[in-house]
């Protein structure tokens, strides 16, 4: 639960927003669980999936779909997916992952920490078991309460992840304001996700998306130091 001097619940996105280049071994991971549960070639799927802004579960329908598996079948096989992916992760994850942080993230995140009125919780695609782990290795997950957040474990559809971070940040039958809310991404789904719960949204163009493609956004950020200023 979130003290009551806490102001403003600032939810962030992991790849694009707070890490770059962190991404190769997770998609092997996810790769390694479609072969280990459903005896699917990732790699050479018909299609592209385009990963920026979707979430784990999705990421793995998109392909199974395209590989021709039923919806029957990848529902029955989530969890077992899941729980391969995060294993698999754990064997491939680098021991440091700190060269990925983007520039003045540590700053910022330090800065907004010791503010009492900034809480600082996580809304990510990612497994929740390779976020945190992804966010360790990289040297920056001691920022962001182990209580609070909404992974791509939690949902498949990221639109749903807000209401269930604000609901483990606030009190019992109590979910955290949605008008103190604000969800920080690189991606135009991440904006969506926020204004799909009713909650503010920060963009910063750090990821694959220029500051033009995220006007739907409440705010734009070009870097960590813009949005250091936003959030203060």
């Amino acid at each position: 639960m979130l003290p009551a001097r806490v102001s403003l619940l600032l939810l962030f996105d992991i790849d694009g927003t707070l890490l770059a280049g962190a991404t190769e071994e997770h998609r092997a991971a996810l790769h390694e669980a479609l072969l280990t549960v459903h005896g699917i070639e990732a790699d050479v799927s018909r299609r592209p999936i385009t990963p920026a802004g979707r979430t784990d579960r999705e990421i793995t329908r998109a392909i199974l779909l395209d590989a021709g598996v039923d919806a029957a079948q990848i529902d029955d096989g989530a969890e077992a997916v899941h729980e391969e992916a995060c294993r698999a992760y754990a064997q491939l994850c680098p021991e440091d992952l700190s060269h990925t942080v983007l520039t003045g993230i540590p700053e910022l995140l330090a800065q907004l920490s010791r503010r009492e009125d900034r809480m600082l919780g996580l809304v990510t695609g990612n497994y929740e078991a390779i976020a945190r782990l992804k966010l360790r290795r990289a040297g920056i997950g001691r920022w962001f309460d182990a209580a609070i957040g909404a992974f791509g474990s939690d949902a498949e559809d990221r639109a749903e992840l807000p209401a269930i971070a604000r609901r483990r940040a606030g009190g019992p039958g109590a979910p955290y304001p949605r008008e103190r809310t604000v969800v920080i991404g690189d991606t135009p789904r991440d904006v969506a996700c926020a204004h799909a719960d009713g909650a503010r949204s920060v963009a910063v163009a750090t990821g694959p998306f220029g500051v033009d493609e995220l006007h739907d956004a409440d705010a734009v950020a070009r870097d960590a130091s813009e949005l250091l200023a936003l959030l203060s």
